[in-house]
């Protein structure tokens, strides 16, 4: 530096381009404080609009999750009936045939 001394703008610059600089920065700040306001109006309803497909979807794999759940009870039931009748066939097969040998036996004691 050479030193010398620089003059601030405000004692060399007119007052009317100071003030129109001052006006300038002040409608920027405002511009730029309305598209914040809008950006986050935007993200709040996109974040709403998230939310309600998520519900959505989450509803919808709930309904079927439970369908699901819904046939493989029906299922298990029919193959308990199945394991039942398969059992008290099993039971008088198993019967009739100790009685067809006990007949049997007795028959052929006489």
């Amino acid at each position: 530096m050479t030193g010398e001394k620089r003059m601030p703008n405000i004692m060399t610059e007119p007052l009317p381009l100071i003030l129109d600089e001052i006006d300038g920065s002040i409608n920027a700040a405002h511009e730029a404080a309305k598209d914040a306001r809008q950006a986050a109006e935007e993200a709040r309803k996109a974040g709403e609009k998230a939310a309600n497909e998520a519900a959505r979807v989450a509803a919808e794999a709930i309904g079927r999750v439970e369908e699901i759940a819904k046939n493989a009870l029906e299922l298990a039931e029919l193959v308990n009936l199945a394991v039942m009748e398969a059992a008290t066939t099993a039971q008088k097969r198993l019967t009739a045939e100790k009685e067809a040998e006990s007949q049997s036996k007795k028959k052929a004691a006489r």
